[in-house]
């Protein structure tokens, strides 16, 4: 019982490089379908992956004309959308559910959930791709979920549990099931031809490889300095690197420091040495387009734009090689490069919500199909669904999708302690959430690259209004600290 569109009335899907993905995914449709049920089957990969037959209660199947509605995104890797159809259909049919999908283009539409608070409530499951905590007061509490998934699968990755759950009332607000790592992308040959045979490790590896890359190739590092999620994931990346921070893990802001302006600096002198004006108006599938068409020497993305390199340009992306978060002053972390974040918006009558949480329970405990079909973009919430991702000679060593190409993915793995939430070292608070959706970090940087001002200048301004909304959530009881 499912229905899946695309949602119109707020997105058109005019992007070239969205375009050429559902090119590939109904051209080579049910030749590509038919190689992946095949490959699934020759590696026995249906056979070992966790296929728990759970619900959070009794009601089953649900009342007649029961509906889920569901709002998410057009995933980079087509054939998850196709395998997630197909799953939610079962589901359905299982419980007498009538399950509606539709999708969003992230290229056009960041926020659909303010969106669909904003036109009256049209769905029951919104997902999101960063911490929505700011809208918690128009959410529905899954703390009952998330605790029963807990006490059936293990501890969520902390990167999740950061991303879902508000320690200041002890609840979660949302069910984030995975996350996808951002590791660094990089021209294997032109890295090593520059002297750096294993790729870039450090950050000042991009100004010094990378202006001898320029000099022998013409081609950029490509980092966005542009107000959309990967530009925010990079530069946080950096400033982390840096020792830098937007909080402590207390939840007091500590942005205006010399570690954040000396990131910050670090960042102009990247740009202006390394990379070229057209990061200023990037969207997030723009480093994704530059990798996969020859025209960027480094970025750091999931493993999206390879995939896509695979189908388009299989013998490109024999040149791709993944490294770690690069290193700076202080660490190398990063942000997950997206978090698959759902939320039940408290327009959802009581039977909807209970829908809903029986089929996210029903997703998290067979997430290991979610990763497998996703390519390996998806990473699980609760590692215990997919432990051939990790194991020895498992998915990372061997890539099930390489085709007989040994392509080293192990930057992937280790993603406790590399990969961590928007609001590290805290938690993904309300503060940290509107942040976000303002792009305050991302405006801080571009006010310096551009020549606006100074960095002590900008890193001022950043902080001040970090401030203000600290303190608008602090009064509210819904974030921690003592300013």
């Amino acid at each position: 019982m499912l229905t899946s569109t695309f949602i119109n009335k707020h997105v058109t899907l005019n992007c070239v490089f969205f375009a050429l993905l559902l090119t590939i995914a109904a051209g080579c449709g049910n030749a590509q379908s038919d190689l992946y049920v095949n490959r699934f089957s020759e590696n026995n990969v249906e056979s070992e992956l966790s296929d728990f037959d759970v619900t959070l209660n009794d009601i089953r199947p649900f009342p007649e004309g029961t509906e889920l509605k569901i709002l998410q995104w057009n995933h980079f890797v087509p054939l998850y959308d196709a395998w997630f159809d197909e799953f939610a259909v079962e589901w359905g049919e299982q419980n007498g559910v009538t399950v509606t999908v539709d999708r969003f283009d992230i290229n056009e539409f960041e926020n659909p959930l303010e969106a669909d608070l904003v036109n009256g409530g049209e769905y029951t499951m919104v997902e999101v791709l960063f911490p929505p905590s700011a809208w918690i007061e128009d959410l529905h509490d899954l703390t009952d979920l998330n605790e029963e998934i807990i006490g059936l699968l293990g501890e969520q990755k902390e990167t999740c549990r950061a991303s879902s759950y508000l320690p200041t009332i002890d609840s979660y607000y949302a069910f984030c099931h995975g996350y996808a790592p951002s590791p660094g992308n990089y021209l294997i040959d032109e890295w090593a031809a520059a002297g750096y045979p294993n790729g870039p490790q450090q950050w000042e590896h991009l100004i010094d490889g990378g202006q001898e890359i320029i000099k022998q190739t013409g081609l950029p590092v490509g980092l966005g300095i542009s107000p959309e999620i990967d530009s925010e994931v990079v530069i946080r990346s950096i400033i982390w690197s840096h020792g830098g921070a937007i909080q402590d893990q207390n939840e007091n802001v500590t942005l205006n420091s010399p570690e954040t302006i000396e990131a910050v600096k670090f960042l102009d002198r990247l740009f202006a040495e390394s990379m070229s004006e057209a990061v200023l108006d990037w969207k997030p599938s723009s480093n994704n387009e530059g990798l996969i068409n020859g025209q960027l020497s480094f970025i750091q993305n999931s493993l999206s734009a390879y995939r896509t390199m695979q189908k388009v340009a299989p013998e490109r992306a024999k040149n791709i090689g993944f490294s770690q978060p690069l290193a700076g002053p202080a660490s190398s972390l990063a942000p997950a490069h997206v978090w698959m974040i759902y939320v039940v918006p408290k327009h959802a009558e009581p039977l909807e919500l209970q829908a809903a949480k029986s089929f996210m329970l029903h997703l998290a405990a067979n997430y290991g199909k979610a990763v497998f079909n996703s390519e390996l973009y998806n990473f699980p919430a609760w590692p215990s669904t997919a432990p051939q991702l990790d194991a020895k000679d498992g998915w990372l060593d061997e890539d099930p999708f390489g085709d007989g190409v040994k392509t080293n993915l192990s930057a992937l793995s280790g993603s406790d302690d590399n990969f961590v939430n928007f609001g590290y070292p805290g938690v993904a608070n309300p503060a940290i959430s509107q942040i976000y959706d303002e792009k305050v970090i991302t405006k801080m940087v571009e006010r310096v690259v551009t020549g606006q001002m100074s960095a002590e200048e900008s890193v001022q301004i950043a902080d001040q209004r970090a401030r203000e909304i600290f303190k608008i959530w602090r009064d509210k009881g819904l974030v921690g600290g003592t300013e």
